[in-house]
């Protein structure tokens, strides 16, 4: 099989809507072949993010508040409910050609894309990212991200009882795949975040759904760049890409 190359951009810490603007403008870039497949790693600002599924209930802190730990809101085109970005977190943005579903396929002997399937593999990448990392996790029939089961969560000396009585998320996810077949937002992983800022929602719209980072896991936890490599690294080995020798250069970031 030919190689596929997959740009890899770091870009530190950058504010939610430009993050966002430069999806756009790398969705439509690779949509006309203009670019190859790009993952974006990065850090936000602390953010709150509806998705199209959001529901304004599960918002808990008040405007106040919300000013005062100078908290972004932002309604967004994901799929899912709300969730929490900030320092600490690595967040990742695949932009990737899925394919496009169509009533009436060009080649009725080719499946169409399964966008069902591209969650799983997001899913399955974290999990071997994490494994690389020494800390085994897992799916949840029915739900989406990547889980912490309570007999691994236990790790944690300081987490309250509740949060080991229950599978922990240690990484969300919410995609979008527009309407040319490329996927847009993607994965949340926490590895040091300041982990109050979750107590301001209903993270996803689950209740009894704690919340927990790599940095409650490890001691010391790994830093950022050890973990964005084995991210990275499990990535590449699930979508069969090689990471881009000379990346196309960004233009709005």
């Amino acid at each position: 099989m030919p190689t596929v190359f997959c740009d890899i951009h770091h870009l530190g810490l950058i504010p939610y809507q430009l993050a966002w603007a430069l999806q756009e403008q790398l969705a439509t870039e690779i949509a006309a072949g203009e670019r190859n497949p790009t993952l974006l790693l990065l850090e936000h600002p602390h953010t709150y993010t509806f998705g199209r599924r959001g529901r304004a209930e599960n918002l808990l802190w008040d405007a106040r508040e919300l000013k005062r730990r100078r908290v972004e809101v932002h309604w967004v085109d994901r799929g899912g409910d709300v969730t929490y970005h900030g320092p600490g977190q690595l967040v990742g943005y695949p932009l990737l050609p899925l394919g496009v579903l169509t009533s009436q396929q060009s080649n009725p002997r080719l499946p169409p894309p399964d966008y069902i399937a591209y969650l799983r593999s997001l899913e399955e990448t974290l999990i071997g990212a994490l494994a690389s990392l020494g800390i085994p996790a897992a799916q949840r029939p029915g739900l989406t991200g990547v889980w912490i089961q309570p007999d691994v969560a236990s790790r944690c000396r300081h987490c309250p009882p509740e949060r080991k009585q229950h599978p922990a998320k240690i990484a969300s996810i919410g995609v979008k795949v527009d309407s040319r077949g490329i996927s847009r937002h993607g994965f949340a992983l926490n590895v040091s975040p300041q982990m109050e800022y979750w107590q301001g929602i209903v993270a996803c719209g689950l209740t009894n759904a704690p919340q927990i980072a790599l940095a409650d896991l490890l001691n010391p936890p790994p830093d950022m760049e050890t973990v964005t490599a084995a991210v990275i690294a499990a990535f590449c080995r699930v979508f069969g890409y090689r990471p881009s020798p000379q990346p196309t250069p960004l233009t709005g970031a």
